[in-house]
């Protein structure tokens, strides 16, 4: 069985991490960023069912986190 406070320290962290992307997500937005509108992101609307694949956004938020994640990982081993 896992140690409680490990696993209370792993929430901790996961919550951090997505109220620092939440927060990344919201001052794109009010900073003008077109995320989710950007060429290349698919919209089907056929009467009243929409359906919405974001795909360019998707890949250059990969890539972001992946240049972020690299970056870390080369912090942490020094």
């Amino acid at each position: 069985m896992p140690d409680v406070s490990a696993v209370g320290k792993w929430i901790v962290v996961v919550g951090l991490g997505l109220v620092l992307l939440g927060g990344g997500v919201w001052l794109a937005g009010r900073l003008g960023l077109p995320l989710g509108r950007l060429p290349g992101d698919i919209r089907i609307e056929r009467g009243p069912v929409t359906a919405y694949f974001p795909c360019a956004t998707s890949i250059l938020i990969s890539l972001g986190l992946t240049l972020l994640i690299n970056l870390a990982l080369r912090l942490i081993n020094r």
